[in-house]
């Protein structure tokens, strides 16, 4: 981590900066999705018996935890912060995340792990941003784009399987190259849940997971550049150390950096829409009743082969029993982020403010995070990111495309008639 702050910061930067590092000695222990997920071994034989006729619901024995005494000190962090200061306003919002999370962690197996959840992630009827719809409205809507959509529509390229040893010597070979050195390492993991998981100094590949042209490309730009550099800048704030960690508050914002990068290098396709879209269609199924099985067959009738249904119906599951009524709803996260983030970045092209976006990569934050620090680091209180990603570098690139997407806005598709494009010429 970053070294002390230097005794030349006022007295109210000390102040919160002593109180920061607290925060990351007693959150250290709360690693929320290694804790819920589920141990290794359960698919081969649920699959086995299932290729019998015979569906018998997952039963996890999670071990049980007591954070009294870390929960005892957020509080007490949360406590002797400065509401009214704008790192004491953070340390108040993340000492309570990590508060809400642990009290996840120590009821898992329970049905009460779908409230905390709910309280970290929200659910998939929460309304998107902008008064928009539900976040399971459009997730329907993409899984229904996606299914109009032909697969001959992909040239042969985007239909042959790379294998996760392969991918992982490619994307070795792109961050090697980034960084002009071996910084970040990439590494099978034949425990992994989700296909690829990213740290700060090392990205996960699922052993035996099959990948895509495209998801070289996503993985890249969404664990790489995103989930690892701002873990990376995080290492180097000397008065904020813990925006180098993966906080519950900022998972919507930092998954939808991520899942926006994707968009605006090109590197997501309607495929990855669909995914990232039945995820919350699941999550929502489960909190009406659906249970692992049901959840399963969904995934399976929408076009996944058994080893990926079993895997996305173990995310919806973590932590929770798996007979229904109860989910995980970290998944919810996605579309609302990516939604969130995207207007964030049109509006601060329209306030000419592009410098907050670049920023977001300074450490692992939230949207209001980062205009409630603009201050700060103008002041060089906190340090600007030192890597950012090739697209949040060419400004005017990027301008150039927010402008465009915000007068494309004005549009309204449902007003027009296949004749007016006649007009156009």
């Amino acid at each position: 981590m970053s070294l002390p702050p230097s005794p030349s910061l006022a007295p109210d930067i000390q102040h919160h900066a002593a109180l920061d590092a607290r925060m990351v000695r007693a959150a250290r222990g709360i690693k929320l999705l290694t804790m819920a997920s589920w141990p290794a071994g359960l698919e081969a034989p649920f699959l086995a018996d299932y290729a019998r006729g015979v569906a018998r619901l997952p039963v996890i024995d999670y071990p049980k935890h007591d954070f009294s005494d870390v929960r005892a000190e957020l509080e007490a962090v949360a406590n002797e912060a400065d509401p009214d200061h704008p790192l004491g306003e953070y340390l108040i919002e993340s000492a309570h995340s990590w508060g809400i999370a642990a009290q996840l962690l120590e009821c898992l197996g329970t049905p009460q792990v779908t409230d905390y959840s709910v309280r970290l992630f929200g659910k998939p009827d929460v309304a998107l941003p902008g008064q928009g719809p539900s976040t399971r409205e459009a997730a329907n809507h993409f899984i229904s784009i996606a299914n109009e959509l032909d697969r001959e529509l992909m040239s042969p390229a985007e239909t042959v399987e790379i294998s996760a040893t392969a991918l992982s010597l490619q994307l070795q070979r792109d961050l090697d190259d980034y960084f002009d050195t071996r910084v970040i390492d990439v590494v099978l993991d034949p425990t992994l849940i989700a296909k690829a998981a990213a740290g700060a100094t090392r990205i996960r590949l699922r052993t035996g997971a099959a990948f895509s042209d495209y998801d070289r490309h996503q993985l890249l730009q969404h664990e790489a550049f995103v989930h690892s550099l701002t873990a990376l800048n995080g290492r180097e704030q000397p008065v904020l150390p813990s925006l180098a960690l993966s906080s519950p508050r900022s998972t919507a914002t930092q998954e939808g950096l991520a899942t926006f990068a994707e968009q605006i290098t090109g590197s997501i396709d309607i495929g990855r829409m669909k995914r990232l879209s039945l995820r919350i269609d699941a999550v929502a199924m489960a909190l009406d009743g659906a249970d692992f099985i049901e959840v399963f067959r969904y995934f399976i009738d929408a076009g996944q082969t058994q080893d990926e249904s079993f895997a996305s119906a173990q995310r919806v599951f973590r932590g929770v029993p798996t007979g229904g009524g109860a989910a995980f709803t970290k998944d919810t996260v996605y579309l609302r982020g990516l939604v969130g983030v995207h207007t964030f970045f049109r509006w601060a092209l329209r306030q000419q403010k592009l410098h907050l976006c670049r920023w977001l990569f300074a450490g692992k934050m939230t949207l209001g995070d980062v205009q409630r620090f603009e201050p700060l680091f103008h002041d060089g209180v906190l340090a600007p990111p030192r890597w950012m990603p090739p697209w949040i570098t060419r400004a005017n690139g990027l301008a150039g495309m927010l402008a465009f997407s915000l007068f494309a806005n004005r549009i309204r598709l449902d007003q027009m008639a296949e004749g007016d494009f006649s007009e156009i010429g």
